[in-house]
């Protein structure tokens, strides 16, 4: 009996000892993001082969009554560091809030820069990097107008640095390609035709941000001006033809948003980015010693 009891105590104690153990802590994710390392952590990602920085875009945009303002700059921030995870050699740069665009009275959500201040900027951040060490420079944006800028300055910048082994490059098929090979998906699936802060963008960010990013009781109201038909998008909105305008910020129909669509919008630009990206690296001349 005394061994009996003995034993189940030892077992007691046991279980009590793995109760109290703390749990073992998830393996920590590689460090990606520019402005949480500090310079000796930098220099370290650099010499171990993270040569790639990865400049993408935000913006501060009014996105109709059911998305915060910041919608693209916190999408961006999600979706660079994504794209530096799996790529694997590569750093998220930090992400810039403003893109061209204009302020409203109206629907008061909106900061912009022109397009010429923007080519300024990337212009100026990425010859930040390759002075920093980076030896290719990405420029990735989360919004639709002002594209030709990003093309224009990594043309311009990698004329300049490619005989050094440095190159620029403009990654359009993070947002374009897979913006819209996903609303084809929406359409061939029966869901209302969007555009912005419609389905992908508020789904986007019910999958990223749930409750914080969105107004939940707002999205099965959010609906807005119609959606032009093809060949009719420059149709003026006082046109007898043209369907009533609402004016709150929505193009389209959002309310069949969901976390679900977010989550294949965003997995789609993930990979396009990094499928886009290493085909660049893959094609860059070999890297001539200076």
């Amino acid at each position: 009996m005394r061994r009996f009891l003995a034993a189940i105590t030892a077992v007691a104690l046991s279980a009590l000892v793995l109760a109290q153990a703390p749990a073992r802590p998830a393996p920590a994710e590689p460090l990606v993001e520019f402005e949480m390392m500090t310079w000796p952590e930098v220099k370290q990602a650099l010499a171990n082969g993270k040569t790639t920085a990865l400049f993408y875009t935000g913006g501060t945009e009014q996105r109709g009554p059911q998305n915060v303002n910041g919608g693209h700059t916190l999408m961006a921030k999600a979706t660079v560091k994504a794209i530096a995870l799996k790529l694997g050699n590569a750093i998220a740069m930090p992400v810039l809030p403003y893109t061209p665009n204009d302020a409203s009275a109206q629907l008061p959500g909106t900061i912009g820069l022109t397009p010429e201040i923007l080519a300024s900027i990337l212009e100026r951040v990425s010859e930040q990097a390759i002075v920093t060490g980076f030896k290719n420079v990405v420029l990735m944006q989360d919004h639709g107008g002002g594209t030709n800028v990003y093309a224009d300055v990594a043309k311009k910048l990698d004329a300049k640095y490619a005989s050094q082994g440095i190159h620029v490059y403009f990654c359009d098929e993070v947002y374009a390609r897979a913006q819209g090979d996903f609303e084809k998906w929406l359409e061939a699936n029966g869901y209302p035709p969007s555009s912005h802060a419609g389905i992908p963008d508020t789904s986007e960010m019910l999958y990223l941000g749930g409750d914080t990013w969105d107004r939940k009781e707002l999205i099965s109201t959010a609906v807005g001006d119609p959606v032009a038909p093809p060949g009719r998008r420059g149709a003026a909105p006082g046109a007898s033809s043209a369907p009533p305008r609402v004016n709150n910020g929505i193009t389209g129909d959002a309310r069949r948003s969901s976390a679900a669509l977010g989550k294949m919008a965003f997995d789609m630009k993930v990979d396009y980015a990094v499928k886009q990206i290493r085909g660049f690296l893959a094609a860059a001349p070999a890297t001539r010693s200076r």
